[in-house]
């Protein structure tokens, strides 16, 4: 049998006293697509980050094409054909989509001119292959999921031989998937190998040969894709049995609770129009629709990070006036980001800082100090209370996993005791383990009497959490399923436009 082209031994990563990786082992085939799985914290993107020249490892062997290799810094992997799209989107946000895509083979050239004409010409080549996407634009203009189509794009355009994805699909729609979908098998039938880091199993499953699990840093198994079905996998994944992804809904005699939230005709002349609708106590109600339908726009337009130019919202029947997400806040409303890592935590920061950033005002003392016992107490709380895996609240939030830096988000909204709560894709990027402890999380704050609604992306979690949805398309409410009604089909129809006219002649 020819050598595998890449091939992991013995590999250990200590980061201090904390172990990421202990003793793994991998290898890629030529030409096959091949799934790493594991939790958040599993020791997945430690082991990408290594193969990739990002890390150095304590200990180990990698070979490529059976001949041992250093891989001292990313420009060093490029040399070998190992390419990586990283989770978390690494661009410059001031350089147009062509000069980010074509950054390191600028950074070799010798020439102090550049041909823009040429660049842009083999960027937009490259990108058609994915998304519609003009290459002279800022990335910085862009939504996040176009932003991922860039990264990957940018890894399309270096020599593979070894393409490493992680979780690439998370902002993606699902057409831009299916595109992508194609461009890898396409990869693979000209002999690429790819390993690919996702928690969605239908992909994984659609995609692979081959499936590696690892478990708390450590390499659990290799199966081949047809030997063995998802639940051995996220059994294999997280050491026990998921016996329920999705908590209790309510019943239809709790589903009468009083109004909490009413949104009433709220629009900001652009993106979003004349969008009404109410929130009861007890209940999730879940946004879908397609990525850029306005749903963000429209929690954005409800807690003040967004201007509105018409329209009310209301809290238990009083109207609230929110010029600043400041205002939203005070009055109980608060709002979790879909871009974690940018905008939801701040990484470099402790987890008590996190959490008591929202509420210093009830934290400092006469003196007008911070009071870091309060502080401290406040985080301990709430850090239990969410079951946040760390070692200490001084821990910066960056050496936590995935999951847990998003309990901390949510912690950081929790500790200004809102009365509603607006989740943003709340466990995109987010291993199965950890999805199943925050949807428990965001059922208890409902029955608690914190109204709760989340917009998410991915549709199994869209019907299994929410109690009613919305579904949103080209900044308006397209139309509103009850329990009795919820399915994917009638979801995408909403979303696609194809139901229009029956869900507004069923409003009317």
């Amino acid at each position: 049998m020819a050598e595998p082209v890449l091939t992991i031994h013995g590999v250990t990563k200590h980061f201090g006293a904390v172990k990421a990786l202990t003793d793994v082992d991998f290898t890629l085939e030529r030409g096959e697509v091949h799934a790493l799985c594991g939790e958040n914290g599993a020791g997945k993107s430690t082991l990408m980050n290594i193969i990739a020249g990002v890390l150095q490892p304590t200990a180990g062997e990698i070979r490529v094409d059976g001949q041992p290799v250093r891989i001292p810094s990313p420009a060093a992997a490029q040399a070998l054909g190992i390419g990586l799209v990283h989770q978390e989107i690494a661009l410059c946000p001031d350089a147009t989509v062509a000069e980010n895509m074509f950054m390191a083979a600028t950074n070799r050239r010798r020439s102090p001119f550049m041909n823009y004409r040429a660049l842009e010409r083999d960027a937009q080549a490259v990108m058609n292959r994915l998304a519609a996407i003009d290459v002279r634009r800022k990335v910085a203009d862009l939504p996040i999921s176009s932003q991922q189509l860039v990264e990957i794009a940018k890894a399309l355009t270096l020599d593979c031989r070894v393409l490493i994805l992680d979780e690439p699909t998370a902002a993606l729609t699902e057409t831009e998937a299916q595109q992508l979908f194609s461009i890898i098998r396409d990869l693979k039938a000209n002999g690429i190998s790819i390993i690919y880091i996702s928690h969605r199993m239908a992909e994984i499953f659609s995609l692979c040969d081959r499936v590696t699990v690892f478990r708390d840093g450590r390499y659990v198994c290799t199966d081949r894709i047809a030997d063995v079905t998802p639940d051995d996998v996220v059994r294999r994944m997280v050491g026990r049995e998921i016996t329920q992804l999705y908590p209790e809904k309510l019943r239809p005699a709790e589903a009468t609770g009083e109004t909490i939230l009413e949104v009433e005709g709220i629009g900001d002349g652009g993106r979003f129009h004349n969008v009404s609708f109410s929130l009861r106590k007890g209940e999730i109600l879940g946004i879908g629709g397609l990525i850029g339908s306005g749903r963000t726009e429209i929690a954005e337009g409800i807690c003040g990070l967004r201007p509105r130019t018409a329209g009310a919202v209301r809290l238990h029947g009083a109207v609230q006036k929110i010029a600043a997400y400041c205002d939203a806040v005070k009055a109980g409303i608060v709002y979790l980001s879909e871009d974690r890592k940018g905008s939801g935590v701040f990484l470099d920061m402790s987890i008590a800082q996190n959490i008591a950033v929202l509420d210093l005002k009830s934290l400092t003392n006469a003196a007008g100090l911070l009071d870091g016992r309060a502080e401290a107490a406040l985080a301990e709380d709430f850090a239990r209370r969410l079951a946040v895996r760390m070692g200490g609240i001084e821990a910066p939030v960056k050496s936590l996993s995935g999951g847990n830096q998003q309990k901390v988000a949510i912690a950081k909204q929790l500790a200004v005791k809102p009365k509603v709560i607006l989740m943003d894709e709340p466990t995109r990027g987010i291993d199965v383990g950890a999805k199943t402890e925050i949807h428990r999380l965001l059922r208890e704050l409902a029955r608690s009497g914190i109204g709760i609604v989340v917009i998410s992306s991915e549709m199994p979690e869209l019907l299994g959490l929410a109690d009613r949805v919305l579904v949103v398309r080209e900044g308006r409410i397209a139309g509103e399923l009850g329990a009795e009604e919820m399915s994917e089909e009638a979801v995408i129809r909403l979303a696609s436009g194809l139901a229009t006219a029956q869900a507004t002649d069923n409003a009317a």
